[in-house]
C-alpha cells in the first residue's frame, strides 16, 4: 500500500494554550475518546452510532458523529475509493478525530476503514497524543449486510456497475483484538448501545 504523502510544510511547531486536556475534562464531567466504528457496509455502522450518540447526549455526555458518507460530502469530497484515496480518507478522520477527543468530545467516527494498516494508523496517532482509542467491530456477515443492502450498493457491485467495492471485489481485513466486538447480525440494538456504554464506563471515560 502507498505510504501517506509526506508533510510539505516543515517551518511548522504545535502551540500549546494555556487551557489543557485536564480542565476541558473536569468542565464536561468527562474524557474526551475515539471510538472507531469499523465494519462492512451495511454492517450497522452508522445505526449503532447514531443511537449511542443519542444515549449519550441523554447522559449529558457531548459526543459527536463522524461519518463516512458526510465526510466525504465535505472535507474529503476530493477522494475516490482506491487504495491510496482510502488511506488518505482515514489518515484525515484519524487526525480530526484526535483534535476532537482531545477537547473532551467523546468521538463516533464510522468507517468502513477496510485495511488493518489503515486503522492501526488512526490509533497510533490516538497513542502518541496520549488518548484514548476504541476499536469497535461492527460484525455482521457478508450474507446479511448484502440482504439489508441499505444504499442498493452491494446490488450494483453484483452487477459491475461499482469496482473495488469492499467485500465484493475489494477485501476487508477483520480487527483481530478490537477494544469491543458487536455481532449485529445476533444482537439488537438496545443491546449493541449497551455494551458501548458499559465500555466506556469500565474505562473510565464516562460515569
Amino acid at each position: 500500500m502507498t505510504e501517506v504523502v509526506e508533510r510539505k510544510a516543515t517551518n511548522v511547531h504545535w502551540h500549546d494554550g494555556e487551557v489543557n486536556r485536564g480542565d476541558r475534562a473536569a468542565m464536561l464531567g468527562h474524557k474526551g475518546v475515539t471510538l472507531w466504528f469499523t465494519g462492512l457496509s451495511g454492517s450497522g455502522k452508522s445505526t449503532v452510532a447514531v443511537a449511542v450518540e443519542k444515549a449519550l447526549t441523554a447522559r449529558g455526555v457531548l459526543s459527536y458523529r463522524l461519518d463516512g458518507d458526510n465526510i466525504r460530502l465535505g472535507i474529503n469530497s476530493n477522494l475516490g475509493f482506491s487504495a491510496e484515496d482510502r488511506q488518505e480518507n482515514i489518515r484525515r478522520v484519524g487526525e480530526i478525530s484526535k483534535l476532537f477527543a482531545d477537547t473532551g468530545v467523546v468521538v463516533l467516527s464510522s468507517f468502513i476503514s477496510p485495511y488493518a494498516e489503515d486503522r492501526a494508523m488512526v490509533r497510533k496517532v490516538h497513542e502518541e497524543a496520549d488518548l484514548p482509542f476504541m476499536e469497535v467491530f461492527i460484525d455482521c456477515s457478508l450474507e446479511a449486510a448484502e440482504e439489508r443492502d441499505p444504499k442498493g450498493l452491494y446490488k450494483k457491485a453484483r452487477a459491475g456497475e461499482i469496482r473495488g467495492f469492499t467485500g465484493i471485489d475489494d477485501p476487508y481485513e477483520a480487527p483481530e483484538s478490537p477494544e469491543l466486538h458487536l455481532r449485529t447480525d445476533q444482537m439488537n440494538l438496545e443491546e449493541e448501545v449497551e455494551a458501548v456504554i458499559k465500555s466506556l464506563q469500565e474505562r473510565g471515560i464516562i460515569v
